[in-house]
């Protein structure tokens, strides 16, 4: 299991920002950091299970897309995702009606260009990588 602790059922919740001009990473940074560590205060015991925040790096895999030979992200440095995990969507919505939650959160959206929209997604699959021992076993019982 990749996420420890995440349960059968499960909810993933994704936001996308993308930094209105004027605003810098660092800004970004810092209040998404007061936003996830009242959300772990607050909300370890509730329903959170753990997250990660993400920049665009900017590069674009040309071999897993199917969009074009794209050289770059127009949106590098500029476009970020934060990625939850929950134990039911209930606690996630429960979350954010918290009155500690609320400023933090109006923070952000006022580095958001984009707007927001926090989308829910249920896990599918989720595993780790195999240790060397394992991938060679299962390359040979792959036949390679």
């Amino acid at each position: 299991m990749l996420i420890d602790g995440f349960p059968p059922g499960g909810v993933v919740t994704v936001n996308r920002v993308v930094l209105r001009p004027g605003f810098t990473v660092d800004d970004l940074e810092e209040r998404v950091a007061l936003l996830c560590e009242n959300v772990k205060t607050w909300h370890s015991e509730t329903g959170f299970i753990g997250g990660f925040v993400c920049l665009n790096s900017g590069m674009i895999s040309n071999e897993g897309s199917t969009v074009g030979q794209a050289v770059g992200s127009p949106l590098a440095g500029r476009e970020a995702l934060i990625v939850t995990f929950w134990n039911s969507f209930a606690e996630h919505e429960q979350s954010h009606r918290s009155a500690t939650f609320q400023p933090l959160f109006r923070s952000v959206l006022e580095l958001c260009e984009n707007g927001n929209e926090e989308i829910a997604y249920s896990m599918l699959w989720q595993g780790a990588a195999y240790a060397p021992e394992q991938a060679r076993l299962a390359q040979a019982a792959k036949g390679g």
